[in-house]
């Protein structure tokens, strides 16, 4: 099964002839990247948007993984932080950010030559709450993983036997998922949070959060890891590092990282969805 799935995803990129990618680095778009080069070669163009949401060691990952691949890489700035739309954290502040990298990169993928852009969007990304989702499709983007019917575990299992050494990265979605919506995102709130997140990763951890509310900020680690946790880190360090950063309280959220958590609240919150203006 996975096996046609795979070719399946080939012969997608065999019919667009030419294509450019939506490249976080993460696992899902790295695969899409890796299918592509080998089906297109310089046919396939992998484009990176930085901007703060975006930890500077995520950018260092994706580069030497485009490079490993040997596809074309390149990087662009987005500007979703100038958007009041987007800072002002509403449930579907994701559309506001997907909007800003692909009315980015159309034009690029016009003025290049590549009549396709492509994601990482896989199946089960449509099962859960990507307003995302929606502006790339509202802007002739394909999800390529998705069409086919990829799981998580599948694109895993399909990195791990061609060889990709990444193939069991933790998803890494942008910083600005740290916050609880409705809260205001900042440059100063994003790095702070990404700070944080690079000491614990330096300390071992590599599946964890750090979620910010207020001058709050809660640790979300594996459950199996927490008494770990608690019991070979000397915490005091640990509260003063965060301390440096600008948060006035540390806590250990004792129910365990679980991705996509802040969006439990959903159904009880009164925050409006800022619609959509031309």
């Amino acid at each position: 099964m996975l096996q046609e799935k795979y070719q399946q995803l080939q012969a997608i990129f065999k019919e667009m002839d030419r294509t450019l990618i939506a490249y976080s680095g993460g696992v899902d778009s790295a695969l899409i990247a890796k299918v592509a080069q080998d089906v297109l070669g310089d046919r396939a163009l992998a484009i990176t948007a930085i901007s703060p949401s975006l930890l500077p060691e995520e950018l260092v990952e994706a580069e030497e993984q485009a490079a490993s691949m040997g596809i074309s890489h390149e990087i662009v700035e987005t500007q979703e932080m100038e958007n009041p739309n987007y800072t002002s954290n509403p449930i579907n502040r994701c559309y506001f950010c997907k909007s800003e990298l692909h009315d980015t990169l159309k034009p690029l993928a016009m003025e290049r030559g590549y009549p396709y852009v492509v994601d990482g969007v896989n199946a089960d990304d449509l099962r859960d709450y990507r307003p995302g989702i929606q502006a790339a499709k509202e802007r002739g983007v394909r999800s390529p993983l998705a069409e086919v019917g990829f799981s998580k575990l599948e694109v895993r299992e399909l990195s791990k036997q061609l060889g990709l050494a990444w193939w069991d990265k933790p998803a890494q979605p942008c910083l600005s998922s740290r916050f609880p919506y409705g809260e205001e995102i900042t440059l100063e709130k994003l790095q702070r949070v990404g700070r944080a997140e690079i000491y614990l990763r330096k300390l071992g951890y590599r599946n964890l959060r750090v979620r910010s509310e207020g001058e709050t900020a809660r640790i979300e680690l594996p459950a199996e890891k927490i008494q770990e946790f608690i019991m070979n880190t000397d915490l005091s360090q640990v509260v003063k590092a965060f301390h440096g950063y600008g948060f006035s309280y540390v806590t250990l959220d004792l129910e365990g990282y679980r991705s996509g958590k802040l969006n439990q609240v959903l159904g009880s919150l009164a925050i409006p969805v800022v619609e959509a203006v031309d």
